[in-house]
């Protein structure tokens, strides 16, 4: 149980299991399906054969306790995948929603200048990401420099046609938002 006893170690371990379910599926010598599916034996034999220390026990552990909810199993834990965030194609069978009027996007003062001119894209990801609050957005803003928290006018989107799409874990998904649905609320 190495990876419990050891301060950081989950969450190093569960980004590791990010950049695998969402990234690059060869750094643990799996294969995902078409719908980002992975073994969970075969992810546990993977991870185990890059050096790193895991067994079901301590990956139910990880999705347990991964802040970002990142991650989920299917019902009998046989399979397991990322909930979105991939660069690589799959179909994450999610179902068209109706946004509520307003959400928000964090980003970091460095890239609003672009992000004013060409609105926001997925950039080597299938969606954009957006949160239903400020504080997430303040908090996904923060982790790339300055933040700044764009309100998106989602309802607006939606109603010019738009789709908008729920992730298992609570973020909204478009695959753009282009710069007459933004309107900067302020740097954080």
């Amino acid at each position: 149980m190495e990876y419990l006893d050891k301060k950081g170690s989950l969450d190093k371990l569960g980004k590791f299991i990010s950049l695998v379910l969402r990234h690059k599926p060869d750094e643990a010598g799996i294969e995902l399906d078409g719908h980002g599916w992975a073994d969970a034996g075969e992810l546990l034999a993977g991870i185990n054969s890059t050096g790193r220390t895991i067994d079901m026990e301590i990956l139910e552990e990880v999705v347990r306790t991964d802040s970002k909810q990142r991650f989920a199993f299917n019902s009998d834990k046989t399979r397991i995948r990322a909930c979105q965030g991939h660069s690589i194609p799959v179909d994450l069978e999610l179902e068209e929603r109706q946004p509520p009027e307003f959400l928000y996007h964090g980003t970091a003062s460095r890239f609003i200048g672009s992000i004013e001119k060409e609105g926001l894209r997925p950039m080597g990801r299938q969606y954009v990401h957006l949160s239903k609050d400020l504080e997430t957005a303040k908090k996904v803003g923060e982790r790339h420099g300055v933040p700044v928290i764009l309100k998106i006018h989602s309802g607006d989107m939606y109603r010019d046609g738009c789709r908008f799409y729920l992730s298992e874990n609570g973020v909204w998904l478009a695959s753009k938002v282009a710069v007459k649905y933004l309107e900067r609320v302020g740097e954080a």
